[in-house]
């Protein structure tokens, strides 16, 4: 089964702490077991690849539960049940929430309100953000990275967009600005240099990959419109341009898509050729910083456990 939202393992939490101590490692070992999770569901990572979305999600269970007076913190790594938690599972309730805990004064301040105002907060109940949170049962920084998958979705269209209202030879030059930020062709200047003859024998400019020429990379860029599909003759066409220049590099860049044909063409010549279509392309202008910029940096930060050892 999938990985249980943060919500979903609130009450499962709160029974294997009722013993007595529990550490946070081996809670996630029994709720992993508990919900039958696969070797890859354990192993699976967060994107910052530091913590597993198993362990993230049941830290922030833990924390609402601890905010909302359920359990407690004894020592290094360690949480029990309380005797307000022992009152909640008394009560054996089906499920245990952020809309079950809004009962309980202590978690209403932890997120900002009060218990007689709820909506003074971006954490409020009746805020849009709160209240997406509840209803996709995310942890709120996986809240805040599906906002930054939905915005940058949202730039990469907009870049495709705009290259699409410029001119070929406006494409050429992004294409040599993004080689450039992403390490090959020396300096923008010499990489500028590199692509002066456009549609010289079949390919549109040469790249240095070292500063006397001894390894050079052949690009092809084809700014086609939505639809405009690249097949398999103009990739045949670009594999005899590198046989004619005894090229063993290429890079085919398109803002349109290939064909299925074009991409079993392009892996059975004997050249390496590196196809890059219009979202291929987009993204990585977006990972190099062409074409945009850094408008505010939001830095999500963590409690450092070695410092209060």
């Amino acid at each position: 089964m999938a990985i249980p939202d943060f919500q979903t393992l609130m009450l499962p939490l709160l029974r294997i702490a009722a013993p007595g101590d529990i550490k946070i490692t081996d809670a996630c070992d029994k709720l992993a077991d508990e919900f039958h999770l696969t070797a890859e569901e354990r192993g699976q990572l967060l994107p910052s690849g530091k913590q597993s979305v198993l362990r993230s999600r049941m830290s922030w269970a833990k924390t609402y539960l601890y905010k909302a007076g359920l359990m407690v913190r004894t020592w290094q790594g360690c949480y029990h049940i309380t005797e307000r938690g022992k009152e909640v599972l008394n009560e054996n309730p089906p499920r245990i929430d952020v809309r079950y805990l809004q009962r309980f004064p202590e978690f209403v301040a932890f997120r900002g309100g009060s218990a007689s105002h709820k909506t003074t907060s971006v954490f409020s109940e009746g805020n849009t953000a709160s209240s997406a949170l509840e209803a996709d049962a995310a942890t709120p920084d996986e809240a805040i990275r599906a906002a930054h998958a939905e915005l940058e979705n949202a730039l990469a269209q907009e870049l495709l967009a705009r290259i699409l209202d410029k001119s070929p030879a406006f494409f050429e030059r992004l294409v040599v600005q993004l080689l450039v930020a992403m390490g090959y062709g020396g300096s923008l200047a010499e990489a500028g240099r590199a692509l002066g003859k456009s549609g010289d024998h079949g390919v549109d400019g040469v790249i240095y990959q070292d500063a006397l020429g001894l390894d050079r990379i052949y690009v092809q860029a084809k700014r086609y419109a939505d639809g405009n599909t690249v097949g398999s003759p103009e990739i045949r066409n670009f594999a005899g341009s590198l046989s004619r220049f005894k090229a063993t590099k290429g890079l085919f860049v398109t803002t349109s898509s290939f064909s299925k044909a074009a991409q079993e063409d392009a892996g059975l010549v004997d050249k390496r050729i590196v196809l890059i279509d219009g979202e291929q392309l987009v993204r990585l202008m977006i990972r190099y910083g062409v074409g945009c910029r850094v408008e505010e940096t939001l830095y999500l930060k963590k409690i450092d456990e070695d410092f209060f050892e």
